[in-house]
This record gives C-alpha cells, structure tokens and sequence, in this order.
C-alpha cells in the first residue's frame, strides 16, 4: 500500500505521520509528498524524511485542468494507492476523487458539519461556540461534505485566544491524524 500526503504549507501535520509511519504505527510506504507551492515548508520536511517530494502550481501547469491531470498523472505513475490531505488548500477535481474513491482522507480543524471551509478555527472562535474539534473524513466532490470517520471535540474556553485555540486544535490533528490513517491503512491491507 503506496500513500502520498498533498499539502501546501508548513506541513505539521505531514510531519506528525511522517514520524508515526516511521514508527511503524502506520503500514504501507509513505511514497510521494506533494506541494502545490514550491517553497512549501512541507517539502523541506520531506527531504528531512528523505521521502520523494514534487512540486508544481496551478498557474505553471496552465491552468486548473491541466494541473488536476498532472496532479492524477503524478498520482498514478507513482503507483499511489491513498491520498492523505494534510493542509492541502485547494480542492480535489472529480476525476481525482474518482480515481480513488474512499480513498482520499482529509483532516478539517472543526466539527464538520458546523464550520466546512478555510477557515474553521476562526469560524468556529468567532461564533463563540464552547467546543469545537478535529474531524477526519472522506473526500467527496463537496466541500468538507465526505463520510466523517472520527472527530475528536475541543473546548473553546474564556482565556482562549484564536492562536491558543489554533495550538489546542494543532495538537488533537497530531495525534488523532497519524492514528486514524493507520487504521484505514490497515483496513484497506486486508480488504
């Protein structure tokens, strides 16, 4: 079981399954990291792990259409079996999503369904709700809409700040994350 992680940032979370994979809590190879950004600090941290990384944009690549079909080409050609979503901020085409149906996870910093979208911690402090969470879920064509496989809550408390919160929900992805792609790996070994 070949996965690949897509990210487009600092890559913490990469860096949190990079380490579980590793640690053998998570089977199969961790093959291939993408970035949509070439100076995304997620590909440093994939040379730091020594795993194959690429990067290309939307605007080199000519466009939204041809970089979904690069993006898939990459994809396939590497003989990926998983896609992990850790930070990857746009959204999948169709016909990547079809080339792995159940087979794409993301990670969303709120209690999907309240607060899908870009900006769910912020969303959800500004609401002034008193829990939030973390949520792993199947990608679909929607936005944050794919079968929810866990969740974990986090309380909003008076003294929190957004960047408190952002590091409660940071810390709850770094564990949860590397735990449920190890048992949806594992699963998908011995089905």
């Amino acid at each position: 079981m070949r996965f690949a992680v897509l990210a487009s940032g600092n890559g913490s979370n990469f860096e949190a399954i990079a380490i579980a994979w590793e640690q053998k809590q998570i089977p199969g190879e961790l093959a291939l990291v993408f970035a949509n950004h070439p100076e995304a600090y997620v590909l440093e941290r994939a040379a730091q792990h020594q795993i194959p990384h690429f990067s290309f944009t939307v605007k080199e690549s000519g466009g939204k259409e041809a970089y979904e079909k690069a993006l898939l080409h990459l994809l396939q050609e590497q003989k990926i079996d998983f896609v992990i979503l850790a930070g990857y901020l746009r959204i999948l085409g169709k016909e990547i999503i079809e080339a792995f149906p159940e087979r794409i996870l993301n990670i969303h910093p709120s209690l999907l369904p309240s607060f899908p979208g870009l900006h769910g911690i912020q969303d959800a402090f500004n609401y002034g709700v008193k829990v939030t969470g973390v949520t792993v879920h199947f990608v679909d064509c929607g936005l944050d809409t794919g079968p929810i496989i866990a969740q974990e809550v986090v309380a909003i408390s008076p003294e929190d700040t957004l960047e408190t919160l952002e590091a409660k929900i940071h810390q709850v992805e770094h564990q949860l994350y590397p735990r449920i792609i190890g048992e949806c790996l594992e699963k998908e070994n011995h089905s």
